[in-house]
């Protein structure tokens, strides 16, 4: 999105002086042309720079890279408030298996810090806070089976948090959309998830955090609708501490033909028309499904975690790898 901004700011001021030429690059009518000719041939260097601008994909359809942050915003714009209800039809359930695989290949410990990123609804946020609490009740269980004494009061004190050295655990939900935020902290509210939370408007390609702030740093369902996959890579290796932890859940290749052409199948012609009767929006349904298509493979997005800086990278397959967890270290 902020590349989109930054790109609106400066056709609007280049165009500003030249009467011959609009805010999106367009000529003024033949009329004008004779009392103009300076500012038809500025027209025509700025068109011919438009035409050399770098272009990406959305989904199967060829885009300017500067329009490709705004289309995506106004995608999950469109589908936020029944992003949650299409990911359970979509999936006939099963995301919710693979965001559960998700936590338990980080395994966090208490006292983590999580940067979730395009993480606007909350599931891996609130996953992650329930995993961690689970984990202290264990700690304190274990803690008060090995005083060995009959003691309610020592018993009672075991299970009382750290005042000295504790470390409390936290999440925070960074996303570029605000209307998916907007969703999340309702969820949050309802879920009551109080504390150890945060919420955060923020692009993955430029994160507005400092160098070295999180353990841990996910991504689910998120990178491949960006427009640099390099760059996002980078800032999630900045924003790390040294020792952190990058995990990335996403849509990948089915290695199976037979279950590739069955996928296929099932993903254009039907996902499109759950968004329909389900969200009544088609058209982000369709890209969606084509952004997919457009990822890169397993190996490839590894190369790409790796040549981000990362060591140990790995990956691993979920669902015959419809979806695949990444996985590396900052050193």
């Amino acid at each position: 999105m902020a590349a989109a901004v930054r790109l609106f700011v400066l056709r609007t001021v280049r165009g500003s002086p030249g009467p011959a030429v609009g805010l999106r690059g367009a000529r003024l009518p033949v009329w004008n042309l004779p009392r103009f000719r300076h500012s038809a041939s500025s027209s025509q260097g700025h068109d011919a720079a438009a035409s050399e601008e770098k272009s990406t994909h959305f989904g199967f359809e060829t885009v300017p890279e500067g329009q490709k942050a705004e289309r995506v915003y106004k995608v999950f714009e469109s589908v936020a408030q029944k992003y949650d209800v299409m990911n359970d039809a979509m999936s006939m359930g099963i995301h919710r298996l693979w965001k559960d695989a998700l936590l338990h290949t980080m395994n966090p410990l208490p006292g983590t810090r999580l940067l979730d990123v395009a993480g606007g609804t909350g599931d891996i946020s609130f996953r992650f806070l329930d995993y961690v609490h689970s984990q202290e009740a264990r700690r304190w269980r274990r803690e008060a089976r090995a005083l060995q004494t009959p003691s309610w009061k020592e018993i009672a004190d075991s299970y009382a948090p750290r005042a000295k050295g504790h470390r409390e655990s936290r999440a925070v939900v960074c996303d570029i959309n605000k209307e998916m935020l907007k969703v999340g902290r309702q969820r949050a509210k309802d879920l009551r998830y109080t504390t150890g939370l945060s919420w955060v408007v923020g692009d993955a390609e430029e994160l507005p955090f400092d160098d070295d702030q999180f353990d841990v740093y996910t991504i689910a369902f998120g990178i491949r609708n960006v427009t640099h996959i390099d760059k996002v890579l980078e800032e999630a290796h900045r924003v790390l501490k040294p020792g952190g932890r990058f995990l990335c859940l996403e849509f990948s290749r089915v290695s199976n033909p037979l279950l590739s052409r069955i996928y296929d199948a099932y993903s254009f012609q039907l996902i499109p028309v759950l968004g329909e009767v389900i969200a009544g929006d088609w058209k982000s349904y369709q890209y969606l499904v084509e952004s997919i298509r457009r990822f890169p493979d397993q190996e490839t997005f590894q190369s790409m975690i790796e040549e981000a800086g990362f060591f140990r990278v790995r990956y691993h397959n979920l669902t015959a790898g419809v979806v695949a967890i990444h996985s590396g270290f900052k050193l």
